[in-house]
């Protein structure tokens, strides 16, 4: 019922109902914002970005055509809006770890997560936290392509269809690229010489 609803709200909004239109803003922002933190690690540039998805999403709904396709297709918009933005130049900025985990009220999807064993350990703490930043600057040096399935997997909890959607390629391309990006996470982490006691793959 509650996805029929949703169905309705875009189907409104495809008609220029600007009530819909400022529904469909409000229950999107906070992921298409968050997509695109991750993304550049800055936040001007995320919200910048998802300003310009939300103005693209008023002028072109009209022109999507199967409703159940509207996350992909919002997706679609802040990937080509953010690629934009990076051969303009932009920099991205390290993050601290704990800003790329998902929340906890998100869809739950595997993470990279530092262990938390030892954490009451003042020791354990400060080496955990030099362990985040080393993994949100391996994050950061994935390839474009790499980096992208990885936080829509990973971090937005979108299916392999819905990614595939979104970047105009096949589930296998999506599949390879998101093993690929963890092939090279963990090339990256071991010239950083952290091993798999340090870091776990959490379902």
């Amino acid at each position: 019922m509650y996805a029929v609803q949703k169905e309705d709200l875009i189907s409104q909004a495809q008609t220029g109902d600007t009530y819909a239109q400022g529904e469909l803003v409000r229950e999107w922002y906070p992921r298409i914002y968050n997509y695109a933190f991750k993304y550049f690690g800055d936040a001007d540039l995320a919200s910048e970005a998802a300003q310009q998805t939300f103005i693209a999403m008023h002028h072109k709904i009209g022109q999507l055509k199967e409703c159940n396709k509207f996350k992909s297709w919002i997706y679609t918009i802040v990937t080509n809006i953010c690629r934009q933005e990076s051969r303009k130049g932009k920099r991205h900025k390290w993050l601290s770890f704990d800003q790329l985990l998902p929340k906890q009220e998100e869809e739950s999807s595997p993470a990279w997560e530092i262990s938390k064993q030892g954490e009451s350990n003042p020791e354990q703490t400060y080496l955990q936290g030099e362990l985040g930043e080393i993994l949100t600057k391996c994050l950061q040096q994935l390839s474009k392509d790499q980096r992208e399935v990885l936080i829509m997997k990973e971090y937005e909890g979108l299916k392999f269809r819905e990614i595939a959607d979104a970047l105009k390629v096949s589930e296998n391309t999506v599949k390879s690229r998101l093993y690929y990006a963890f092939s090279h996470m963990r090339k990256l982490l071991a010239k950083e010489n952290i091993t798999e006691n340090s870091v776990r793959y959490e379902n």
